[in-house]
């Protein structure tokens, strides 16, 4: 008799297999950092990382913007203000890079928590890309900082980087991460 797989709801108390039909169509649009200058951020996540800006929305009044960064061509983008901004929605797993004004110049703005270190909370994003050392042998030529390169430690095959806020990153190809995880399986 075969064992039941880890992601069974017999190994995983809680865990409900019937979706609710009222859930059905969500999926995972965006996670959000706080970032304390956005020239520095933007520049980061499309020039480092490859992304576009999706869409870009200012709150004048609260003095905070927005800044949806994604794998999708902005070229394919609505050019009315409000189509645009429903489109930029409606795309899966985007980063949502949150500028609250004056951080950027205030000298004793401290930064962030990015959760890795005490008290640790929030851990890290994953980038998939073609080739994990290729990529680090490309960031570390680009000056990015590293936290872990993909030949260090007992996980050889990812790399964990930092954006300019100290956040983490997850950088893996699918080969690499097949190879890992097949012990963990």
């Amino acid at each position: 008799m075969a064992a039941e797989p880890k992601e069974s709801a017999s190994n995983n108390p809680g865990l409900h297999t019937t979706i609710d039909d009222a859930t059905r169509g969500y999926f995972m649009q965006q996670t959000m950092y706080r970032i304390k200058d956005p020239k520095v951020s933007l520049d980061f996540y499309s020039r480092i990382l490859g992304m576009s800006l999706l869409k870009r929305l200012d709150f004048a009044d609260m003095k905070f913007s927005l800044y949806f960064m994604g794998y999708e061509n902005p070229a394919s983008a609505p050019r009315d203000a409000v189509d645009r901004t429903v489109w930029a929605f409606s795309k899966q797993a985007t980063i949502e890079l949150t500028h609250n004004w004056g951080t950027e110049s205030d000298p004793h703005f401290k930064g962030y928590h990015c959760g890795n270190s005490d008290p640790p909370g929030f851990g890290h994003i994953g980038i998939t890309v073609d080739d994990v050392y290729k990529a680090c042998e490309r960031f570390e030529h680009l000056g990015v900082e590293f936290v872990k390169k993909p030949a260090d430690g007992k996980m050889k095959g990812i790399s964990f980087i930092k954006d300019p806020d100290g956040y983490w990153i997850e950088i893996f190809d699918l080969q690499s991460i097949g190879k890992i995880t097949s012990s963990a399986a």
